[in-house]
């Protein structure tokens, strides 16, 4: 098969187009013929091994432990193993091979890949493989945010900043469809993106301070994190709900080794009132299966990708290089 590799940590030019062996299954995984797979800020994160602190989390201290990148895919199964008793070979599924709390390579950027059975749900028919390539992190990382704060609830004014990318896009239409008033904060060029996600109001960042709002909002959900908490206090009513998912900027070639998120986080939970209040009738609610409630979600419409531009698998490296640039308008998309 055909492959995107890495064999050291660096920027997109380490990736390297090379054939390699199928891989073999499990006995609780099967065989993905990968028909297209998402790029995203993680997968930055590991190709470029920053902040160190990820090689601890699964990645690999000196070099990548997996040599092929990616954690998205969508495809049709080829072939299962003998414990796998919910799929079969010819159906088509979507998931986020990598899961939890670990950061590495997940081998999604390849024309075959061996995936974990429980990872995978079935795709519905009326989403293309590539829309349902572009939806498991981003989705997962919303849906799981939005519930660790009790969720939300009809009426309730959220506001994502942040709002254009692949995260926000699909943090804005999950608050919509639990009921919430939705406000999306991004750049001039991303307000059509932001529209066209079903925002019921958008702002351009640089025109209008989203922190000095005449009617504050019940949840800011923050991807760049790129206000002071002080900000964000004024724009929240008084028992408000605060999430951070913001990434340590991503795409920044500059020194950042360490990292600022656990920091900031850390600050936030031992400075900030409003912190992340959960509401007591919905926190504890579990989700046994979060990525069946996305597979619905989709289904149902509620969920809607929105693809910027797609790549060619030997093409993997220029789209790092765009989703570096900061300049994507929803998902970025590898076919094979």
């Amino acid at each position: 098969m055909k492959a995107i590799v890495q064999h050291k940590y660096g920027s997109p030019d380490v990736l390297e187009l090379t054939d390699m062996a199928t891989p073999s299954i499990a006995a609780d995984e099967v065989l993905v013929r990968v028909r297209a797979a998402s790029v995203h800020a993680d997968v930055w994160h590991v190709i470029a091994g920053r902040p160190f602190v990820l090689r601890l989390m699964g990645a690999g201290l000196l070099r990548p432990k997996s040599p092929i990148p990616g954690t998205d895919l969508a495809g049709t199964i080829e072939a299962v193993g003998g414990e796998v008793g919910s799929l079969r070979p010819g159906d088509e599924v979507f998931g986020e091979v990598v899961r939890g709390h670990q950061w590495k390579n997940g081998a999604a950027f390849a024309e075959y890949a061996s995936v974990p059975a429980k990872a995978l749900a079935l795709k519905p028919a009326t989403v293309s493989f590539e829309e349902a390539a572009a939806v498991p992190t981003s989705a997962l990382i919303a849906l799981s945010n939005i519930r660790e704060v009790g969720g939300v609830v009809e009426g309730d004014r959220v506001l994502v900043n942040g709002a254009g990318g692949g995260v926000g896009v699909f943090a804005m239409q999950i608050a919509a469809a639990l009921g919430g008033h939705v406000t999306g904060v991004d750049s001039a060029a991303k307000l059509d993106t932001m529209r066209l996600a079903g925002a019921d109001e958008v702002i351009d960042y640089k025109k209008r301070d989203f922190t000095t709002s005449a009617e504050p909002y019940d949840l800011i959900i923050d991807i760049p994190g790129n206000r002071s908490f002080a900000d964000l206090k004024r724009a929240l009513v008084e028992d408000g709900r605060y999430i951070l998912i913001g990434h340590d900027h991503y795409g920044d070639t500059g020194s950042r080794w360490i990292g600022t998120t656990i920091p900031r986080m850390l600050k936030l939970e031992a400075t900030a009132p409003f912190g992340r209040r959960k509401r007591r009738d919905k926190a504890d609610e579990a989700d046994p299966d979060p990525m069946e409630t996305i597979r619905q979600m989709l289904e149902s419409g509620q969920l809607r990708p929105v693809i910027d531009r797609t790549f060619q698998l030997e093409q993997t490296a220029e789209a790092l290089r765009y989703l570096m640039a900061g300049v994507a308008r929803g998902k970025i998309v590898v076919t094979m």
